[in-house]
């Protein structure tokens, strides 16, 4: 079989390739980032579409820690918003994460039912890539998009997986995907800092949030998927 990768954006990309494809689940700002952290620091994470679904999961776990927001803002009775810099500060690991955000953890629940799924942020984008080039022929990067935007830290991501893919043997499937991947190649994080995403956390006192993504590059050598639902590292 021809080994082909292609690069989309928004749910409709989980939804065009999730029969064929492993798909990978990129939201740099910042829920695949939060997700990847609270994995590497021994968190349960258990990813969830709306903020119903997370109180829904959290009745039947023992004593849930609720991450996440919506539009920006951290639900009611959740204790700590979608935040990397914060999950990395803390302790309480026993404790089983249920994570919701605006688009990243809606992405990473669309993509269930698909040969396999993946989640990539800065920190982890290597050992990912590398996991795809042993274990999958046709892999779909789908960034989670924001305000209909295709955000360009998102493209970072999703271009230098893409990248590594190409150079170990797979076929760029469109003509969008070799543009990111000519686009961002040699990029370094401090890009993202003129992202409307980065203007978000700057304006809304989040830089700890900003700085903990661009001073994390390629440190995890993890590899996390959703399986049965839950948020596994499966390369250990």
């Amino acid at each position: 079989m021809e080994k082909k990768v292609v690069i989309d954006c928004f749910q409709t990309g989980t939804f065009r390739y999730r029969n064929e494809y492993a798909i990978v689940v990129v939201d740099v700002i910042r829920a695949t980032t939060t997700a990847t952290t609270a994995l590497d620091r021994g968190w349960r994470v258990f990813p969830a579409q709306t903020t119903d679904e997370a109180f829904v999961i959290a009745s039947t776990k023992e004593d849930p820690l609720l991450v996440g927001e919506l539009g920006g803002n951290m639900p009611y009775g959740f204790h700590l918003t979608n935040s990397p810099a914060q999950v990395a500060a803390r302790t309480d690991t026993h404790r089983p994460m249920i994570l919701v955000s605006s688009s990243g953890t809606a992405l990473v629940m669309s993509s269930a039912g698909s040969p396999a799924a993946y989640i990539a942020c800065f920190r982890n984008f290597t050992a990912v890539a590398n996991h795809l080039i042993a274990h999958h022929d046709r892999v779909a990067v789908v960034g989670a998009g924001t305000r209909g935007q295709f955000r360009k830290e998102d493209q970072m991501c999703c271009a230098w997986i893409a990248e590594k893919l190409v150079a170990a043997g797979y076929k760029p499937e469109t003509p969008q995907t070799r543009e990111y991947i000519y686009r961002w190649s040699g990029a370094r994080p401090e890009e993202s800092r003129t992202s409307e995403s980065a203007d978000y956390l700057r304006n809304s006192g989040q830089t700890e949030d900003l700085e903990f993504v661009i001073s994390h590059y390629d440190d995890l050598d993890i590899v996390p998927a959703l399986v049965n639902y839950e948020l596994k590292v499966v390369n250990r």
